[in-house]
């Protein structure tokens, strides 16, 4: 029997790869989705190999659902020793390739991947500025301080926790 999308997005989310800030990136592509609220922001650190550029390490942070965590996790592993082109040419399809073909009502959480990927990797982007300059810390506040920062302007913003699976009602 095939599994679900949500069981395999839970798979995922059980132990989510490459979450959090890179120190040191190389660049930094940040998106958002005003239709659904989500944000999604990628950092990627690069190496030599074989006279080659490649992607070394990419890590994410993501303020959306946890189907677009869950294809962001497996993105920053499929993009690792790709090069920036290569990486580029991949379509969101191939980004959540793992979880099976997504819904309609899900696709745009792959394209969020997708487009974070473009604003890290395309040359001359804005934000494919390293990650350590000053003019791209002042201007890209990582997503807790965008959280933080919305206290003051009449949003609230509640972080909440998730439910420990044995908190779940059995189906």
């Amino acid at each position: 029997m095939e599994r679900s999308l949500e069981e395999r997005v839970k798979e995922v989310l059980k132990n989510p790869r490459n979450m959090g800030e890179m120190e040191g990136a190389d660049s930094v592509g940040t998106v958002g989705n005003s239709a659904c609220g989500e944000m999604l922001r990628l950092w990627v650190k690069y190496k030599e190999h074989q006279g080659k550029k490649i992607i070394d390490k990419a890590t994410f942070q993501s303020f959306g659902c946890e189907t677009a965590i869950a294809v962001a996790s497996l993105a920053t592993e499929l993009i690792r020793g790709k090069t920036a082109e290569e990486a580029l040419a991949l379509k969101p399809e191939e980004l959540s390739d793992s979880l099976g073909p997504l819904p309609p009502m899900k696709i745009h959480c792959a394209e969020l991947v997708e487009g974070a990927l473009r604003s890290a990797l395309s040359p001359g982007s804005a934000s494919s500025e390293p990650a350590n300059s000053a003019a791209t810390n002042e201007s890209s506040p990582n997503l807790m301080t965008n959280i933080q920062q919305a206290g003051g302007s009449g949003k609230r913003v509640v972080l909440l926790e998730q439910p420990d699976d044995k908190d779940q009602p059995s189906s």
